[in-house]
């Protein structure tokens, strides 16, 4: 292997383990100074830019998170082993070490030096894909040279890059908020577990972007802090992921068998009908906040999704959707109580709903009825 020659860029050189994993990506595990990490690598932060592109992975910075850990790496000699994973460019030199092989080697790793670029112009040629927090604390930290132990993959594909962070931290307290909204822009196979998280996520992303969708630029996502956004994702998702699951459910016709992969496009198409009949059924309801508006409080949202699969089921095949959904909706609105007065089957006022599964039960339930009852007395 051709050595880079010392006068070409500034690097940090480290003595390293080589091994390949997948079909020839190379892992690497060594240790560095814990203050030299950000040097290194960037924090690729999660957010989306003006034309709604979802870019980075990373959570904010948790600050009390990081001062624990300062604190700790201060009090003295610790013990700190937990292992930060990088993701580092191919531009990273490896030279194996010369010399025989010890006896009885395993042959799963190689030695050698690893050299990585320092930035000259500000761009990083690594990634931290777990272990932000500790590597803002070790930055922080009385002791610079405190060693880290690092395990890094070569890889410059940001998709690859959100896969290891999801799998990383799927069974820890990452947020579930920010795991679906990754879940999409993720091209790799995920675990049975997480792998029908992902068109629920897709749809919701989609109903937050499309020009066609009465959701757009209303629901809450963590790559953004736009102020008009007033519906929670995760009452959106919740809708979508049971209405496919349900035998009976208004998406679940377009879920994917044995025999056909899942139709989105359909999805899509039933959730903007109905919830576009929503918004022009109870327009004064429609794009308010929750505190002024059940409609758009995650109780509302989940409740209106049980209607959904109700109105939907009974929809003809060759029906004009939104039609039949307004119709639906027009028989129930007298009675609907969004944002003021009182329901009175419940006996609640319209602000005292919650968003526990108690009250969710309480307005679905009741929502069903005025459905059930508006229908019939439709068809009599």
């Amino acid at each position: 292997m051709t050595r880079r020659k010392p006068s070409e860029e500034p690097t940090l050189a480290v003595r390293a383990l080589r091994t390949q994993q997948a079909e020839g990506v190379d892992v690497y595990a060594f240790f560095v100074p814990g203050a030299d990490l950000l040097r290194i690598a960037d924090i690729s932060r999660v957010h989306r830019d003006g034309e709604g592109t979802l870019h980075g992975f990373q959570r904010k910075e948790i600050q009390s998170h990081v001062r624990s850990i300062v604190e700790f790496l201060d009090q003295g000699p610790v013990l700190f082993p937990n292992a930060i994973i990088l993701a580092i460019s191919p531009r990273a030199i490896f030279t194996c070490s010369r010399g025989s092989k010890p006896e009885g080697d395993v042959r799963a790793s190689e030695s050698g030096t690893l050299r990585i670029p320092l930035p000259s112009n500000g761009s990083k040629e690594a990634w931290i894909v777990d272990g932000q927090q500790r590597s803002i604390a070790l930055a922080q930290a009385q002791n610079k040279s405190f060693p880290v132990p690092v395990v890094a993959f070569v890889s410059e594909e940001l998709s690859t890059h959100r896969e290891q962070f999801i799998l990383v931290n799927k069974a820890r307290p990452l947020p579930p908020r920010l795991i679906n909204e990754l879940l999409p822009e993720v091209d790799g196979d995920l675990p049975r577990d997480l792998a029908p998280r992902r068109i629920p996520s897709e749809l919701v992303n989609r109903l937050n972007k499309a020009a066609d969708s009465p959701f757009r630029g209303l629901i809450r996502r963590p790559s953004e802090d736009n102020p008009a956004a007033v519906v929670t994702d995760t009452a959106l998702i919740k809708v979508v992921r049971n209405s496919i699951s349900s035998p009976l459910g208004a998406l679940a016709p377009y879920k994917a068998t044995p025999a056909r992969i899942a139709d989105g496009g359909a999805m899509y198409r039933v959730l903007v009908a109905f919830w576009s009949a929503v918004r022009d059924t109870f327009p004064d309801a429609w794009g308010r906040p929750p505190t002024e508006s059940r409609l758009m409080h995650s109780a509302g949202i989940e409740a209106m999704g049980v209607l959904m699969d109700r109105v939907m089921s009974r929809a003809s095949g060759n029906a004009d959707l939104r039609r039949h959904s307004m119709a639906a909706l027009a028989r129930i609105a007298p009675h609907c109580n969004w944002t003021s007065g009182r329901w009175l089957d419940l006996e609640r006022d319209w602000n005292d709903i919650q968003n526990v599964g108690r009250d969710i039960r309480l307005l679905s339930d009741q929502l069903a009825r005025l459905d059930h009852v508006y229908a019939f007395a439709q068809v009599a």
